[in-house]
């Protein structure tokens, strides 16, 4: 088994921490292997950003994707630019309220992860709760492995922040893929 995941997004959202919380979730609270890379524009907020990790049971012989098995996108901008390599049975997560632009062909599935985020006072969780829609969209990881993966990697101080924010992505995510069915 080895699955590709790309989260993009822009500048200040958080995209590399859940790229991490991902990769460390697979690696140090299950028993995969996982290899995380990151890219992003030269502004510090604002520009593209992306966070790409494969997780597999076997070595990683090499650490960028060759293909894309689950696309979470956070912003246009970043989606337009990072799914140009998706391929017809790549699973794709889109908050639609930002990624206004996302009908190509295939089936999107839309998680309103900002207003979430918003709705629990603070937006700066908005990736926590695509973490939590990407754990139950995808199937991959145990959730408690992600949970515990959040909590290892947050400031304590917004611990139970970001837990109710993975919980409602946990939620959200569930509810994207009965609207698909």
């Amino acid at each position: 088994m080895k699955k590709e995941i790309r989260i993009c997004g822009f500048g200040g959202q958080g995209v590399i921490l859940s790229g991490f919380i991902i990769g460390k979730a697979a690696s140090v609270f299950m028993d995969y292997n996982a290899v995380q890379s990151q890219s992003y524009g030269p502004e510090a907020r604002g520009g593209a950003a992306r966070s790409e990790i494969i997780i597999s049971d076997e070595k990683i012989g090499y650490p960028r994707p060759t293909g894309v098995d689950i696309l979470l996108a956070m912003s246009q901008e970043s989606f337009d630019t990072y799914r140009k390599d998706v391929r017809k049975d790549t699973i794709i997560v889109v908050d639609p309220d930002l990624v206004k632009k996302h009908d190509i062909g295939q089936p999107v599935h839309k998680v309103h992860a900002q207003q979430i985020a918003e709705s629990l006072g603070n937006k700066i969780v908005t990736n926590i709760v695509m973490v939590g829609a990407f754990t139950s969209i995808f199937g991959l990881l145990k959730t408690e492995a992600v949970k515990e993966s959040v909590i290892d990697s947050v400031p304590k101080k917004f611990t139970d922040l970001n837990i109710k924010a993975f919980e409602k992505g946990l939620e959200a995510g569930k509810n994207a893929v009965k609207e698909l069915q």
